[in-house]
């Protein structure tokens, strides 16, 4: 993959750059700024290289229409903050508006065009239609950077079509991305773990297949935890349990006991009354999770069991919290998972933390990000690469 390097020159140029700033708010307050704060090195560089730097991401899921909640308004002003320098947002994607704020851009300034899947052509499935956006972006731009590791597992027209058209090459963060992801999919040190939770075993069935001929050790949490509680016969009460995957669990199950992949799987359970951040809640074995009640974090024993399993790891991947982490009552689990990315790290192992609600967890849960090997910024693409997928948004910067 050509980057920034290649680019030679970039004073006066129009650069589009593709970042990821689908960020969680709170009405028009950002709750979590970790995916603009990731996109700062690269924006700064090209500033500082006296770009005029064109900024398209998206926010949310519009339905290919402009929708006041999911406008970029906030994201433009804390990128702002971030930077240094104004942002300028336009009032549309390839506008008037947005053809407007471009040409009144100087050496070393900022625009950021409104919300790019308020145009329906940026998710289509037609390649026509794709290919169409990607020529209004193509129009407004010299080069094009993509920076939006986020997204580079969408075959969408800011993301894929645009390479196609302009000369392109990856940003600093995409890149810091691929070379970490890589260090656990290539030739990992071992002992190699791998730490799985979240809600549903349905959106990791390709990553845990595909982990169960790579790692030593599959570390089971979260709400998928209950499929396999079930799978191994046991009640899970009124936990999340995804009866149609349990054949499949079982499976996963026999697979890792031929290949010799240690399956660790939580010995309690955090149960409550309710889904409730007040909710009474006690601990009770994972083999007897009462009836009536909801699993909501593992227990105090399992998160012990999990620390131990993952601290002398010399790679270590996390993707997905214990628990309901936003509820304090149920934090417990996905904190001493944390820790314990720490401490391997301390001990000289190098940990990931795979994106999406891991990575907001660090955040929330007050860790120092430094401590941790790498910090992703994309869920789903991290566990598409993880699963060994070809990823479109690279793809076309290899073609």
């Amino acid at each position: 993959m050509k980057t920034i390097d290649d680019l030679g020159d970039l004073r006066g140029k129009r650069v589009l750059v593709r970042a990821d700033l689908n960020v969680p708010l709170d009405g028009t307050t950002i709750t979590d700024d970790g995916r603009v704060q990731a996109a700062v090195p690269t924006l700064r560089r090209l500033v500082d290289a006296g770009a005029k730097v064109v900024v398209a991401a998206h926010l949310g899921r519009p339905k290919g229409a402009p929708e006041d909640k999911y406008s970029l308004r906030p994201v433009s002003t804390r990128l702002a903050e971030l930077l240094g320098v104004p942002v300028t947002l336009a009032e549309d994607t390839v506008g008037d508006s947005a053809r407007a704020v471009v040409a009144s851009l100087a050496d070393g300034e900022v625009a950021l065009l409104e919300n790019i899947r308020f145009d329906p052509r940026e998710t289509s499935k037609d390649d026509a239609e794709r290919a169409s956006l990607a020529q209004d972006l193509a129009a407004l731009a010299d080069v094009y950077v993509s920076d939006g590791f986020g997204v580079v597992h969408r075959k969408q027209a800011s993301v894929y079509d645009i390479a196609q058209v302009l000369p392109a090459a990856v940003g600093g963060l995409v890149l810091t991305e691929v070379e970490a992801l890589r260090r656990a999919t290539d030739d990992p040190e071992r002992p190699y773990v791998v730490v799985l939770g979240g809600s549903k075993v349905s959106d990791k069935l390709g990553v845990i297949a595909n982990l169960l001929t790579k790692a030593d050790r599959l570390l089971i949490g979260g709400g998928m935890v209950f499929t396999f509680l079930a799978a191994q016969g046991h009640s899970v009460g009124k936990s999340l349990l995804e009866e149609d995957q349990i054949d499949t669990v079982k499976g996963y199950l026999a697979q890792a006991a031929e290949n010799g992949v240690e399956i660790v799987l939580p010995t309690d359970i955090v149960v409550a009354d309710a889904f409730a951040p007040d909710s009474p809640h006690d601990v009770v074995p994972a083999d007897a999770i009462p009836d009536g009640r909801i699993g909501l974090d593992i227990g105090p024993a399992s998160a012990e069991l999990f620390a131990s399993r993952i601290t002398d790891a010399r790679t270590v991947v996390w993707n997905g919290p214990m628990g309901v982490f936003e509820f304090e009552a149920f934090a417990a689990g996905t904190r001493a998972v944390a820790q314990a990315l720490l401490d391997a790290g301390a001990n000289g192992g190098f940990s990931i933390v795979g994106g999406g609600d891991s990575a907001a967890a660090v955040r929330r849960l007050g860790f120092d990000e430094s401590g941790f090997g790498h910090i992703s910024t994309g869920g789903g693409a991290s566990l598409e690469f993880l699963e060994g997928k070809s990823l479109p948004g690279l793809a076309v910067l290899d073609a």
